[in-house]
């Protein structure tokens, strides 16, 4: 039996830290330039992963209507590729390029992580070429070294290609809600204009097409189930609610941070207690990121295919929905500021079910795991699977008044077929 390693994971930063993950890298190079065969730290994968973490949390650095899930899968998919140019010990997550013999698989991995970051943030190009040089001086100067950061510089150009037309940059067309029951319209308070609106029809990383596993249609406003789930909610998530407990309220704000930021860094903390190497980390940031660029256009694709209101809306017009089942509240207000886009299937669920079944695939299932949050500084919630964090994190967006659970059955479906499509074209089987 495996034995758990306990995972702490934050937000702010892993317990190494950036000072010790220098000093892994240092150490794992220095002795890789006595012995070629000796086994190769993946921290400086997990710096570059912070280093795009921390764009991402800086104001006005990320481009309104990119996705944060495009950079973080292009990102590694070319630290990936990179690596196993020169490895050869696994096919190719997207592209790859004829490596010298001898080149360094480390300095390749670097320069395809700041090749990359520069070219998608140029505003950030001087701590980019900062953190870089850094790392690149813990290894011996030498024709194997620079082809190592030929090679990374190779493949993320073809990335950077790859992607240059996959209509991310498309501007959507003006937002025309729908005013029957059921449509997904702007909620309140601030009645924001939804932006993804046209992301699901993304040319996909990996998947054939956004709507390859597009979830089958919510339930009928008249039927059962809509009730019930509207009901569920309606108590549960509301900003007052006397029925969610103190724990679900807490859980309803801790999950608030973006989904892909928390894996991300759940990610990080399980490789270092695992103590993977260069190949097996990035691999693994490799398949979680595309497996997150995937589910963000197969959700968006569900997500304005159905327009289904969400809860504040669908509770505030319960009157004109035809189900007898449902009692109108005017004034009903949730945990939680609604997010700007349809109801139908959950991001968090989604997400949240593609990191657990790639880190499952990867580790096991069964771990001692502790993930922290920027919305509730030092409070930790504790698991001991990745099954379980998925599952808090889709059902926190009920207690925070933001969905339906049959949002969230949907999204926890469609995150895992579509981690396990990633995972099996790189043939990183559960």
């Amino acid at each position: 039996m495996k034995k758990s390693i306990p995972i702490v994971a934050s937000l702010a930063a892993i317990a190494v830290g950036v000072a010790a993950t220098s000093t892994v890298l240092a150490s794992s190079a220095s002795m890789a330039t006595v012995d070629r065969n000796a086994k190769i730290s993946g921290a400086s994968v997990i710096a570059w992963n912070r280093e795009l973490l921390k764009i991402l949390q800086t104001p006005g650095a990320q481009p309104a209507t990119i996705h944060p899930t495009r950079s973080y899968g292009m990102l590694h998919a070319a630290i990936d590729d990179a690596v196993v140019s020169i490895t050869h010990d696994a096919s190719p997550l997207l592209v790859s390029v004829k490596a010298p013999h001898g080149a360094r698989p480390d300095a390749a991995a670097i320069e395809a992580g700041h090749a990359t970051l520069a070219a998608l943030y140029p505003g950030f190009k001087g701590e980019l070429a900062q953190l870089a040089d850094g790392q690149l001086a813990m290894i011996q100067n030498g024709a194997d070294k620079q082809h190592g950061i030929e090679v990374g510089d190779a493949v993320a150009a073809k990335i950077l290609q790859l992607r240059a037309s996959d209509g991310s940059a498309a501007v959507p067309p003006p937002f025309t809600p729908g005013t029957q029951p059921g449509n997904y319209r702007p909620t309140p308070p601030n009645f924001p204009i939804p932006v993804f609106t046209t992301w699901g029809q993304v040319t996909p990383f990996v998947l054939k097409s956004g709507s390859q596993f597009r979830p089958e249609a919510p339930p009928a406003l008249t039927s059962v189930a809509y009730a019930q789930a509207l009901d569920e909610v309606k108590s549960l998530g509301q900003n007052t609610s006397t029925t969610r407990t103190a724990e679900q309220t807490v859980i309803g704000k801790f999950w608030g941070p973006p989904i892909w930021n928390t894996w991300n860094v759940i990610a990080e903390n399980a490789a270092v207690a695992h103590h993977t190497n260069l190949e097996r980390t990035a691999r693994l940031f490799g398949v979680l990121n595309l497996s997150f660029a995937d589910s963000a256009i197969a959700m968006y694709d569900g997500k304005y295919h159905y327009q289904l209101w969400r809860p504040i809306t669908a509770i505030r017009l319960a009157d004109t929905d035809g189900n007898p089942a449902t009692i109108a509240d005017p004034s009903w207000t949730p945990l939680a500021v609604t997010a700007a886009d349809p109801s139908y299937p959950g991001a968090h669920s989604t997400m949240s079910a593609a990191g657990a079944t790639v880190l499952a695939a990867f580790f096991g299932n069964r771990d001692q795991i502790q993930v922290a949050s920027t919305a509730l500084p030092g409070t930790l919630r504790t698991f001991d699977s990745y099954s379980d964090v998925a599952t808090e994190a889709g059902l926190s967006r009920i207690f925070a008044g933001q969905h339906f659970r049959f949002d969230h059955v949907a999204g926890l479906e469609l995150g895992r077929d579509v981690a396990q499509f990633v995972l099996h074209r790189a043939h990183q089987e559960a």
